[in-house]
């Protein structure tokens, strides 16, 4: 028979492993929705409740390696170890009030996320409404 503390424990330990796995953190591949190629590995982290990305890693498909087209502090500086999405906020099922920028062409999109199942992330980059956008497709790297 089960003690109630040790009950106790391994359900504390069940609704911690399925937080852990209804989160965005950890690091990511990311594809290229026009040219279905990987591109970088992707970091998301948690800060006050938001989440954040930078990118961790530039892989041989990337087609920079400078945010050439990127405006202010960003300009011609490393794509790798740049914070690419912001603000990202839990909102219902899914992440919302985000901004993510597209090294590629240096702009910044307002960005929602929702995983499907544990290790494929959807993001919508868009301008104005979300109809006004495209998704990108990340897969968790253990």
């Amino acid at each position: 028979m089960i003690h109630k503390s040790a009950f106790v424990i391994i359900a504390m330990m069940m609704m911690t492993a399925s937080v852990f796995a209804q989160s965005p953190v950890g690091v990511w591949k990311t594809i290229d929705d026009e040219t279905q190629e990987a591109k970088s590995h992707v970091e998301i982290y948690e800060v006050d409740g938001k989440f954040h990305a930078k990118v961790v890693k530039l892989l041989k498909d990337a087609s920079t390696s400078i945010c050439e087209n990127c405006s202010g502090a960003k300009k011609n500086q490393p794509i790798e170890g740049m914070e690419i999405l912001t603000g990202l906020t839990k909102y219902k099922d899914y992440w919302s009030y985000g901004k993510i920028l597209d090294p590629a062409n240096g702009k910044t999109y307002k960005c929602s996320a929702w995983l499907e199942g544990n290790d494929k992330l959807k993001l919508r980059g868009y301008i104005g409404i979300s109809a006004l956008g495209r998704n990108q497709v990340w897969h968790r790297i253990e």
